[in-house]
């Protein structure tokens, strides 16, 4: 399932991400640095929803209470449950 976050707090504006069972692949960023946007997507394909909420969530930027690994574990939470309400 493909599914789209709209991110809260952060530089980025939006995540898209394909979720397969609780297994998340394809993380495409919309805004913010281009260097951790790009590298964020590598390190998490084909983990699973609880690997990148423990890895990234709870991470904050520059003062702010998320970052954008944060809201990408949000993501992924939220992907997850939409996927398990369609099923």
């Amino acid at each position: 399932m493909t599914y789209t976050y709209q991110t809260k707090g952060t530089c980025s504006t939006r995540i898209d991400l394909d979720i397969e069972g609780n297994v998340v692949h394809n993380v495409k960023f919309t805004g913010g640095c281009n260097g951790n946007l790009q590298a964020i997507p590598k390190l998490v394909e084909g983990l699973t929803v609880e690997e990148i909420e423990k890895k990234i969530g709870g991470i904050s930027c520059n003062g702010r209470p998320t970052s954008c690994g944060d809201q990408l574990a949000k993501a992924c939470r939220e992907a997850y449950e939409a996927a398990q309400a369609q099923a």
